[in-house]
């Protein structure tokens, strides 16, 4: 006690001291302190033996199980960094803006060149080549349109507004029909004939999956849907074999997807390892691919390619180890599938799509025979990719920015 008494002054000045000090050094740090030289990273230059493949370089061991799926991460690309190519080339993809206000609906025209669309800001229809050349497709003014359903000829097309009032419009003709309000989820038929559709009354009594003609009319019953019309997907195969499919659980991580034609038809079950079931028809009807989510995935969606026509339904089932959604895809002519791919995505993410919403896209495209995949393009500016369009050439691949609503084209070759 009496050492601690007879030295406290000192303690105190030294403790000062100390502080005095550890001010001083944090104010230089801050304010005096010389930036460090920056450090110049070179660009690695890819080496090649005469003839033959890129030698490789040392690297981190570091190899990705073969596995893992795909959430659009960029790959190693012999294209230098930050440079932009014009065609996708695997890196980083030029990308075009070709309108310059918020679009709705993007549909390749029957040209198969030109696209078709709504313009949200006037409320009209326009044709848009792939220059960015824009033309009136109709004169009429159609006033918040929330959903445009086309016809595969491009001459027509449903429209539905925000107080569940739909029309059919003839783009040719310039004539529209009105529909009733309780019809819902349509889907045209390959010639444009017929639509199918859910009427949903009231009554859960007298809800059914229904066809109808062009104009609305000719109305047909197809099925009963009672209070199962959340598990019915109106989709008419491109084959015209079904006009629907509806699922039924097995267990949380397991369905089944049954196919639905117009004559009672007993088609195979398709299983299916999810929930969310999202289909896409391959062009000519004899492949589906599809997108669900499982607690495997950790609720996120993945993408699967299966045979779905006549006794081959469910075979070939393949898991592409891609996580996106099946409205992120397009089929080209050629059946080689095109699909926008997140970079990255949450958990949860297959019951709440909106986590991605502000997620960059990359391009990657899928062999459907062999389901060999590969990154093509990282577009140029970073988008949220949807409504994607492959010219009937393969030239260009046209996309919907979904924060802008803007459409743009990247070259494909």
């Amino acid at each position: 006690m009496n050492f601690l008494k007879e030295h406290k002054k000192n303690f105190i000045a030294l403790g000062f001291t100390l502080v005095v000090f550890i001010l001083g050094y944090l104010l230089y740090t801050l304010f005096f302190k010389p930036n460090p030289a920056p450090i110049v990273i070179e660009k690695p230059q890819a080496t090649s033996t005469s003839g033959g493949l890129p030698v490789a370089k040392p690297g981190t061991g570091q190899v990705a199980p073969a596995d893992q799926p795909v959430t659009g991460l960029p790959k190693e690309t012999n294209q230098p960094l930050n440079q932009s190519s014009v065609i996708a080339l695997g890196g980083l993809t030029q990308t075009a803006e070709l309108n310059q206000t918020p679009s709705l609906a993007a549909t390749l025209s029957a040209n198969g060149n030109d696209l078709q669309y709504y313009n949200k800001q006037d409320g009209k229809f326009y044709r848009l080549t792939k220059d960015g050349q824009a033309s009136l497709l109709a004169d009429t003014v159609f006033h918040e349109v929330k959903k445009i359903t086309w016809s595969p000829n491009k001459n027509k097309a449903i429209l539905e507004y925000p107080d569940q009032a739909k029309i059919i419009y003839d783009f040719k003709n310039k004539k529209q029909i009105s529909l009733p309000k309780h019809w819902q989820d349509f889907n045209f038929s390959p010639d444009g004939s017929k639509i199918v559709l859910k009427s949903l009354a009231a009554d859960p009594s007298n809800r059914w999956l229904a066809v109808a003609d062009a104009e609305g009319a000719a109305t047909q019953r197809v099925a009963a849907l009672g209070d199962k019309d959340d598990t019915v997907y109106p989709s008419w195969s491109p084959n015209n074999q079904t006009v629907a499919m509806y699922t039924e659980g097995i267990s949380y991580d397991q369905q089944r997807v049954y196919f639905v034609g117009l004559n009672n038809e007993n088609f195979k079950a398709l299983t299916i390892d999810g929930r969310g079931f999202e289909p896409k028809w391959a062009p000519k009807g004899d492949r589906l691919l599809y997108s669900v989510y499982s607690s495997s995935s950790d609720l996120k969606p993945e993408l699967w390619l299966a045979n779905a026509q006549g006794e081959n339904i469910g075979a070939g089932r393949n898991k592409l180890d891609i996580q996106t959604w099946a409205d992120k895809c397009v089929f080209s002519a050629t059946a080689e599938i095109y699909c926008a791919v997140p970079e990255r995505l949450e958990a949860g993410a297959g019951l709440f799509p909106d986590l991605a919403k502000n997620t960059k896209d990359n391009l990657y495209k899928i062999d459907a025979q062999t389901g060999l995949k590969k990154l093509i393009a990282i577009p140029e500016g970073g988008f949220t990719m949807s409504d994607l369009i492959i010219s009937a050439d393969g030239s260009y691949l046209y996309f919907t920015d979904v924060n802008t609503g803007k459409i743009n084209k990247i070259k494909l070759k």
